[in-house]
């Protein structure tokens, strides 16, 4: 029994403001849970529309109004996120449960301020949101406190410094400005002609103005990825676990992502490195306890089994547009599952690929043509961001395709997304869209005996009386199997597959539960997951990674003379 100095006691004090919450609220109420997002781009978008199916009440902010994510929102909020009087003003109007950043540009002082003051959970962290931000602050994060391999790197403050570092790190070297994301401001030297464009193409790129850059020494990389680590609550232990999505590999243009895939193959030791590398970043973003939840898009450079870690976003990251096709739960819906508490499920369903459609137009309300025709391509999906102003190289839109392998669902992405085509905005037309006619199907199988069988058994064959058979052309199936739906293939005899387990999480190198890849132009079955390739990549596993990070292996030591 409580005694009345322990209950008054326990109401003076303030609800605690950091982890999930027990119970979900119901939107629009006096006890709605209310997570605000800040930035409502095509990313903020997603996590709105995920808040939007737990039932969460949102309020959604960015520089412009219509964003795409205002559009599906509660409430929507115009304002200058890099002033920090009027970040904490709008924090303070709509009281929150939790911030959620997912942009860069933002007064980072306010939302320690916010975290300090207990007004609401910053998401992962507040102290998270400000080392990310700045690159200097992530940088010497991995490096010099966890000792994780880098590409050597030096700063600069003046032109005069740029090029006295690009000459001790060595071109071809990248600038970059400090606070900066995505390839804003960023550039290729390839000798000293290059140091003075570069200085002022990172003064005028950047996110948010300032003269710090970043210099970093050029690795010449096989290849980069992005893998997608989860912080979540385990709900057998209560405890904060680290989980990892299928390798996605992405292509750039300018430090712009164009084009992405998952899974994206590594040899088993490069895996294992760039699994602990993500662990020790995401879990160095956390408080040790229950505070640092949600997704991290670690960026890695992968040159044969080395590996070097090169960027984190503590938030989904653009790469992993293309999860909304390949896993059975996109980085979106994990991001806002690990937010509130939930469970999360990194099982990789399918194979697949991301594309790009970019505006191509500097104007307002722009319309697309073709999408109907990109459509038509097999197993794709697009994504039209709604934004209400176009630019020649702005994100508008992305295709996601799937398929048996990794190359037919990027030559099915890329194509999809080149059939699109961004048009100056004007009233529709009502009409039917005609495609190409398919090919021709093949001639059905004649009746009868094929060479080398033997015919069929003696007596009917057909259904019972009153039962209708299938159409003229189609095989039977074998007695005691339904009979399919036009345009689906009969089911071979033999015992039905088991069903597919539950989850998809393994330790590394184990099945993961995804979608195994079958040779180009198998069937896919509707069933359940066919057996593996064999001598297929370990990496294909969704990983879970429990216990403290420093019991984690040690990543790989970088090459010599870096």
């Amino acid at each position: 029994m409580t005694s009345n100095s322990e209950s008054a006691t326990s109401a003076d004090q303030p609800a605690p403001t950091i982890g999930p919450p027990d119970v979900i609220g119901t939107p629009l109420s006096p006890t709605a849970t209310k997570v605000m997002v800040l930035g409502a781009g095509e990313l903020g978008k997603e996590v709105v529309i995920a808040f939007q199916r737990l039932g969460v009440e949102v309020v959604a902010v960015d520089r412009y109004a219509n964003a795409p994510g205002q559009q599906v929102a509660h409430h929507a909020e115009v304002i200058d996120m890099t002033d920090p009087e009027a970040l904490l003003a709008v924090i303070d109007k709509h009281r929150p449960a939790y911030v959620v950043p997912e942009i860069e540009a933002i007064a980072t002082e306010a939302l320690v301020d916010v975290a300090e003051r207990g007004l609401a959970e910053v998401i992962p962290t507040a102290s998270a949101v400000v080392a990310t931000m700045n690159r200097e602050g992530i940088r010497r994060l991995a490096d010099e406190e966890l000792g994780l391999p880098t590409s050597p790197y030096l700063f600069a403050d003046t032109l005069e410094e740029l090029t006295v570092a690009a000459r001790q790190i060595g071109f071809p070297c990248v600038v970059k400005p400090v606070m900066s994301s995505s390839g804003k401001g960023q550039s290729v030297l390839r000798g000293p002609d290059d140091v003075a464009s570069a200085w002022e193409t990172a003064n005028t790129g950047g996110r948010v103005q300032g003269n710090r850059v970043i210099v970093e020494g050029f690795i010449e990389f096989d290849y980069e990825i992005t893998l997608l680590t989860v912080r979540a609550i385990d709900p057998r232990t209560g405890l904060l676990t680290s989980h990892f999505c299928a390798p996605i590999g992405h292509r750039q243009i300018n430090g712009d992502y164009v084009e992405s895939w998952q899974p994206h193959e590594m040899s088993p030791d490069a895996h294992a490195s760039a699994t602990s590398i993500a662990a020790r970043i995401a879990t160095a973003l956390g408080d040790g306890k229950l505070a640092g939840r949600g997704v991290f898009g670690v960026e890695l450079f992968v040159q044969g089994d080395d590996v070097y870690f090169s960027e984190v976003s503590p938030r989904p990251h653009d790469t992993g547009l293309v999860t909304m096709a390949t896993q059975r739960l996109s980085e979106f819906e994990m991001h806002a599952r690990a937010i509130l508490g939930l469970p999360v499920d990194v099982t990789l369903a399918s194979p697949g690929a991301s594309a790009v459609i970019y505006g191509q137009l500097d104007q307002p309300a722009i319309g697309f043509e073709n999408v109907a025709a990109a459509l038509a391509v097999p197993e794709t999906d697009i994504r039209l961001f709604g934004k209400p102003e176009s630019f020649h190289r702005r994100r508008m839109g992305v295709v996601t395709a799937t398929a048996d392998d990794v190359p037919a669902a990027r030559e099915r992405a890329v194509r999809a997304a080149s059939l699109v085509l961004p048009v100056p905005g004007r009233a529709a037309v009502r009409k039917a869209t005609v495609l190409p006619p398919p090919a021709p199907p093949a001639p059905p199988r004649r009746p009868g005996p094929q060479p080398g069988h033997a015919g069929p058994p003696p007596g009917p064959v057909g259904p019972p009386p009153g039962v209708a058979g299938p159409p003229p052309g189609r095989p039977v199936p074998p007695p005691g199997r339904p009979v399919p739906p036009p345009g689906r293939p009969v089911p071979p005899p033999g015992p039905r597959p088991a069903p597919r387990p539950a989850g998809g999480s393994a330790g590394p190198g184990g099945p993961g539960g995804q979608r195994p890849i079958a040779p180009p132009g198998a069937p896919r079955p509707a069933g359940p997951p066919r057996p593996a390739a064999p001598g297929q990549s370990p990496v294909m596993a969704s990983l879970v990674k429990t216990g403290d990070p420093a019991d984690e292996p040690a990543p790989r030591s970088p090459v010599a003379g870096e």
